[in-house]
């Protein structure tokens, strides 16, 4: 079964910031890159929704992470979608907002 995925505003926001960020540095592309990385490893997820691991901060099954260096990329996997709720430096410790999980 193919899973749906969709985007928190949440996560949205962080690629806008990561694409930002490498413009800023004066190596856009390097973010562009990134972002594109991103978003073809969000969609392997649609065929093998756990392929990431549980988020060790709070080993709850139903929130999972794939590891796409330098980034995290948290998701919420229930049984009918997928939505992506973070996309974070890997070093940061995760804080999902009020309402985004």
């Amino acid at each position: 079964m193919v899973m749906s995925i969709s985007f928190a505003e949440s996560a949205l926001t962080d690629l806008e910031d990561i694409r930002v960020w490498y413009a800023e540095q004066g190596v856009s592309a390097v973010g562009e890159r990134f972002v594109g990385d991103i978003f073809r490893r969000v969609e392997s997820l649609a065929e093998h929704p756990e392929l990431g691991r549980v988020v060790p901060e709070f080993r709850q099954p139903f929130l999972r992470e794939l590891i796409c260096p330098p980034f995290r990329i948290v998701y919420r996997c229930d049984a009918e979608r997928i939505r992506v709720v973070r996309v974070w430096r890997s070093e940061r410790m995760l804080r999902v907002p009020k309402g985004e999980l």
